[in-house]
Order: C-alpha cells, then sequence, then structure tokens
C-alpha cells in the first residue's frame, strides 16, 4: 500500500471521530499538504506532514505508516508523530483559561450574579405602581 486516501487516513489514525468529518474539513480548508489546502480524495504517501486546522490551533502531523482500516488509540503512534509546535499548545492553554472570563457582556448564556440581578429588576419593575405620582395639569 503506496497511497491512502487522506479522509480515511485520518479518521483511522483517530485524528477525526468519522470519515465525514475528516472529509468536511477537507472541504473546508482546514487541512493542507505544503499549505496548499487538499481536496478528501487526495492521496498522501508515509513521510508527507499534514497541518490541520482546528481554530484556535493548528496541528502538524507526520505521516509514519499508511492504513485504511480504524485501530485502537494504542497503536496510532506507530502510524503518526505529533510534531505540532508548543507554541500552538500555549495557544490553546490561553484559550481555554481565558473561556468564560473574556465573554463579551452580553452575549451568551448570563452568569449566575448576571441573572439574579435581572430577576430582581424584573421584580421592581412589576411591583411599580403609577398610582402614587400625581401630574401638575396646570403647565399643561
Amino acid at each position: 500500500m503506496n497511497e491512502v486516501r487522506i479522509d480515511k487516513w485520518m479518521w483511522a489514525t483517530r485524528i477525526f471521530k468519522t470519515r465525514t468529518v475528516a472529509a468536511e474539513a477537507c472541504k473546508k480548508g482546514r487541512v493542507a499538504i505544503g499549505g496548499v489546502s487538499v481536496k478528501p480524495s487526495r492521496m498522501i504517501r508515509a513521510g508527507e506532514t499534514l497541518q490541520i486546522r482546528k481554530p484556535p490551533v493548528t496541528f502538524s502531523f507526520k505521516v509514519l505508516a499508511l492504513t485504511e482500516k480504524r485501530m485502537g488509540a494504542k497503536l496510532v503512534p506507530e502510524y503518526v508523530e505529533n510534531v505540532t509546535p508548543p507554541e500552538q499548545y500555549e495557544l490553546l492553554e490561553m484559550n481555554r483559561i481565558s473561556g468564560f472570563v473574556d465573554r463579551a457582556h452580553g452575549l451568551g448564556r448570563p452568569t449566575k450574579k448576571e441573572r439574579r440581578d435581572l430577576e430582581q429588576f424584573m421584580d421592581d419593575t412589576d411591583t411599580f405602581d403609577p398610582s402614587g405620582f400625581e401630574l401638575d395639569t396646570e403647565e399643561f
């Protein structure tokens, strides 16, 4: 076996959970070889290096051997070598840490404090009684 379809290989080596997801990543331009986006039908050979974008990180994998059959996780290191630069993992860690802290105000689900403040505000407006105010009709 000299060549294998890239979508089959990525699925077999557990880079993607399903072959369909692997093919969609290729179609969306998230898989590249040598900086060039590839189609799911692209044939790969041992020794090539793949760049796979899973935002915000771009992973790099070196093809050590070819396979079309999905394997157990313990066998994966025989077929693929992770050559992702450490900066990418630092970027991933920074993104994970800052996840909800840097959330733009008003986006996503409210925090517990925001929900309580909103409920208190809504309760205050429900108890508003306009009959307590008198208008000075002489000015009109």
